[in-house]
């Protein structure tokens, strides 16, 4: 049976929920390492479905976005994962797309609305009681790197709106992961973040996060935006933190207080408010090559 685009959407988000209760439960702590493990096991799979080569011309701009979409955020992502409650650092990778209204005018030249503005103002308030009024013991390393995985990967997005793609989403995801497990692979290595040995539960939680959580989740993800269009599913994003709250409370007991469910409420609405006020601030971004293949073929000729 086909799954309707919101469905395949909603899949995707609460597969990307269980980040978090996979690294603290399954993986070892070594949080550049299964980065690049995941970076380079969901690269793979895509770039065989996709079968695409970046044409000469991209290679640089795959190189920042890889870094930034994938790199830089998948880095930071399991530093917090380790160190933050699931649900709570799920809610901070959810103002993503808030840091985009900010970066709107510097990067794309877009000066973003009232309420654009507002859904953001709204969205660090709702932060700032989930952190600053829990008792869940965050700590300022994780807090950080929460923040920076959500900002580094709103200004890859950003830099995607403003460059377009070569090629079919699947095929530049590819390449961006490829390139982030390269990357993360040499700061694993120089920073000896490897560990002695894998047990067999984290080699399977190694695949599950590869394979599911990283590969199957962004094919689901990108077929929904292919056919629905991103401001159909974006809100569907909001499984995300939901959906790490509900495995935090399961399989850890972690049970946020009632101001931290009230910050992660306010959180929500901002979302979903910035879903529904000037959607045209952002254009749907520019496809300036057919795809990958057909432009290194060209160079050929």
């Amino acid at each position: 049976m086909t799954l309707s685009p919101k469905m395949a959407a909603a899949v995707a988000t609460i597969l990307w929920g269980l980040t978090y209760i996979v690294t603290t439960e399954m993986l070892p702590q070594n949080p550049m390492f299964i980065a690049a493990v995941r970076a380079i096991g969901g690269g793979l799979p895509l770039l065989l479905l996709a079968r695409e080569f970046p044409p000469r011309d991209w290679w640089g701009k795959i190189v920042v976005l890889g870094t930034l979409n994938s790199g830089l955020f998948f880095a930071l992502l399991f530093i917090a994962a380790v160190r933050l409650p699931g649900g709570v650092a799920a809610t901070f990778q959810a103002l993503g797309p808030l840091f985009m209204v900010l970066l709107a005018r510097p990067v794309l030249g877009v000066v973003p609305s009232s309420g654009k503005l507002a859904a953001v103002v709204l969205g660090a308030l709702g932060v700032a009681m989930v952190v600053l009024k829990g008792d869940a013991g965050l700590d300022a390393i994780g807090v950080a790197a929460a923040l920076g995985a959500a900002g580094s990967v709103a200004l890859g997005s950003t830099f995607l709106h403003h460059w377009g793609r070569p090629a079919s989403l699947i095929g530049l995801t590819a390449w961006q992961l490829i390139v982030a497990g390269v990357e993360l692979s040499i700061v694993a290595v120089i920073f000896g973040d490897i560990p002695a040995s894998l047990t067999g539960e984290n080699a399977i939680g190694l695949i599950v996060m590869a394979l599911v959580i990283t590969a199957l989740a962004f094919v689901f993800w990108f077929g929904a935006v292919q056919k629905a269009g991103p401001s159909a599913v974006a809100p569907l994003m909001l499984l995300t933190p939901l959906t790490a709250f509900a495995l935090d409370a399961v399989f850890r007991g972690f049970v946020p207080t009632p101001i931290q469910s009230v910050g992660v409420a306010i959180v929500v609405a901002s979302l979903l408010y910035a879903q529904h006020v000037d959607r045209r601030a952002f254009r749907v971004a520019h496809h300036d090559k057919p795809s990958m293949a057909q432009s290194a073929a060209n160079q050929g000729k």
